[in-house]
């Protein structure tokens, strides 16, 4: 593979010399629909179906202990209601640009538009917890193709210098249906029951395949590309038992233990097997399912693993806030969820504003480290929050993350898929979005083992702490102030061990997200020759 930076000459038409039209980005970029009303309603359609399989990886959550109910098992079966879907996104996704190339996009998009709204629909339906799993399966497996394929998309509907501003208007689904999932699934769950959680996929499913239908169109590269070229059936071998072993011991390997059970250690041994045969087997075959080749483009790897980062502090902080006010405030699953709504709000209000000053040619770098440092500063916040913390010293600082990462996300994915050849940009964002998924599902493993190992810690110390301290104080080696006396008792110490292990988890997140302001001013700068698009893969 070689990269060649070097631009397509033009005439003074503005044509290559193959007749193309052509932009900065020496791209051909006839595909662009030429009115503004027509690349609004593709992205409409687009984050209609983004908004769905966002809400389904969060709505569940709060109705697992109802469904646990209806289907009279125990909270380590019910569990599979989420570990499933992340295990079948998980393996398709890195799939999806491969997919494809194969079967055309629209048909694919179509396929798995229709193919979720159908899986919603029997997991409504759902009479056992293995009719659950199975369903789940293939709603996840069918949702997995939303997020990359319409980034794809979007970066080919928009020209090169609203890119950022289609990143930003592809994140309203990808950032924000996430948030609002337990908010929305804990008021359908106590007001309707949890089975309308997935019912109410079906309106938005049915419109948005109809829009896909009406308004998407298949480039013609990718006309040429359709159903050519040998199946990588090693490759996709080895991605469904890297990835999907993967996903499955960061969602049960908690459950067991972790590394103290046996199934864990060999599943994880066999996940990293497949990974490292996965990698040597792709960079040699031709047309590989995953094209780790598109790596050697820095810019592009550099925003990959900023997002990585990202999307681990992101969702680790989605997962502690509304734990943090029900372990710790005694908030109900609905109050939490409205108390973390407004990071929502502050999403939005950072997607529509950075779509907006990426169209007045500014310097995009400092956005993304004045939001990376704006949101590390807040999470500082959460780690001073007490026992006795209101909800407008809660809602500010949740508020202002969600401006500073909703910042983040649109930026770096333009500047990092810019770079990439339009005929590699399904491949690209298929990558891209594994490791988002990876990255979002190791801190959610992560965070929520070292939660709890923080916890036995603090509890253990302050039980020894106060019990030591009475126990002076009756031999007669302390005062009789009464100070003692005054201590909680030791029935209360779990919240305040609570408290610092959340504190500690804040901290530390803090610290992560903070490191990586930096790094973003080595991002090629949309504005420069070198950053426009023009890196091409033979």
């Amino acid at each position: 593979m070689a990269v060649s930076s070097a631009r397509a000459p033009q005439t003074r038409s503005g044509l290559s010399p193959e007749g193309e039209e052509s932009n900065e980005t020496g791209l051909p970029s006839a595909d662009y629909p030429v009115a503004s009303a027509r690349k609004w309603l593709i992205a409409g359609a687009l984050i209609l179906g983004q908004i769905l399989t966002g809400l389904d990886m969060s709505i569940v959550n709060v109705a697992l202990p109802y469904m646990q109910n209806s289907f009279h098992v125990g909270v380590d079966r019910i569990s599979w209601v989420v570990t499933s879907y992340f295990a079948a996104v998980g393996m398709i996704l890195p799939l999806t640009g491969w997919i494809a190339v194969r079967v055309g996009r629209k048909r694919y998009l179509l396929g798995s538009a229709l193919t979720f709204v159908i899986a919603s629909a029997l997991c409504g339906l759902s009479a056992g917890i293995g009719q659950m799993v199975v369903f789940r399966i293939l709603q996840g497996a069918a949702g997995a193709a939303m997020m990359p394929l319409s980034q794809a998309i979007l970066l080919e509907t928009f020209p090169p210098e609203e890119h950022t501003l289609a990143m930003a208007t592809s994140g309203i689904g990808m950032m924000l249906a996430p948030v609002l999932g337990p908010t929305v699934g804990g008021w359908i769950t106590l007001n309707w029951s949890w089975r309308w959680n997935f019912y109410i996929n079906l309106p938005m499913g049915v419109l948005a395949a109809l829009m896909m239908s009406v308004f998407i169109h298949d480039p013609p590269y990718l006309k040429q590309q359709r159903g050519g070229g040998r199946v990588d059936y090693v490759g996709i071998i080895c991605v469904v038992l890297a990835l999907g072993l993967f996903q499955i011991v960061l969602g049960r390997g908690g459950l067991s233990g972790w590394f103290a059970a046996p199934w864990v250690r060999y599943a994880s041994a066999a996940s990293a097997v497949a990974m490292a045969v996965l990698i040597m087997h792709e960079l040699r075959f031709p047309e590989p399912v995953i094209d780790f080749r598109i790596l050697k483009t820095l810019g592009f790897t550099l925003a990959v693993a900023l997002i990585c980062i990202q999307s681990l502090v992101l969702f680790s902080v989605n997962l502690l806030n509304p734990l943090f006010m029900e372990n710790v405030l005694g908030y109900t699953a609905w109050r939490a969820g409205l108390a973390v709504a407004p990071r929502g709000l502050g999403v939005i209000l950072a997607l529509v504003t950075v779509g907006q000053l990426s169209r007045r040619q500014i310097d995009m770098r400092r956005i993304i480290s004045c939001g990376f440092m704006l949101a590390g500063w807040e999470i500082w916040h959460m780690a001073h929050w007490s026992l006795n913390a209101t909800e407008r010293q809660v809602a500010l600082p949740i508020f202002l993350f969600g401006v500073g990462l909703g910042a983040v996300f649109p930026t770096i994915t333009a500047l990092g898929l810019g770079q990439i050849r339009r005929e590699r940009m399904g491949f690209a964002t298929s990558l891209f979005g594994m490791i988002i998924n990876s990255g979002a599902a190791t801190g959610i493993a992560i965070v929520s083992n070292a939660l709890t190992s923080r916890h036995a810690l603090h509890q253990g110390q302050l039980t020894t702490y106060f019990t030591f301290l009475e126990t002076c104080e009756k031999a007669g080696l302390l005062p009789a102030t009464g100070a003692v006396a005054s201590l909680p008792p030791l029935s209360d110490l779990a919240a305040q061990a609570w408290l610092l292990a959340y504190h500690d988890m804040y901290r530390v997140l803090a610290f992560v997200i903070v490191l990586l302001a930096p790094w973003c001013l080595l991002l090629k700068s949309a504005s420069s020759p070198q950053a426009s698009g023009s890196a091409t893969f033979e």
